[in-house]
Parts: structure tokens; C-alpha cells; sequence
């Protein structure tokens, strides 16, 4: 059986994603029941732990958003 690969919304993005979308990520995938697991990282510019997200999620979660985002 092949493990999806899993990301991090940074390792995703290729930049910081801010808490706000964060939270917004991380409340979809609690509401439709998606497999997460956490990473500890440090940096210069944080340390803690990060929620690590399927590939497959993101795609879709941004894919979405994108579309949401368009004005008509």
C-alpha cells in the first residue's frame, strides 16, 4: 500500500501561509474528516509543531479557493 505524500501548507505554498489561512485549512479538513498528521520543525523562524496535510487535499482545497476568489 503507497502512503500519499504529505505537505506542509509552507512546503505546499513555498512560502508562510499566516495563521489565518492556517485555520481556515485546518478547520476544512476537520469537517470533512481528512488525515492529518503533525511535524515538529526549527528555524531562525519558528519552532514548534506544523500540520502536515495530503498533497491530494491541497490541491483540491486551493483549486477550490481559487475559484471562489473569482468576481462573478
Amino acid at each position: 500500500m503507497c502512503m500519499e505524500e504529505m505537505l506542509s501548507l509552507y512546503d505546499y505554498l513555498g512560502k508562510a501561509a499566516g495563521k489565518e489561512l492556517g485555520a481556515a485549512v485546518n478547520n476544512f479538513a476537520k469537517v470533512n474528516k481528512i488525515p492529518v498528521t503533525m511535524k515538529e520543525v526549527s528555524n531562525p523562524k519558528y519552532k514548534g509543531k506544523i500540520m502536515m496535510y495530503p498533497k491530494s487535499f491541497l490541491d483540491k482545497y486551493f483549486e477550490v479557493s481559487q475559484v471562489d476568489d473569482l468576481p462573478f
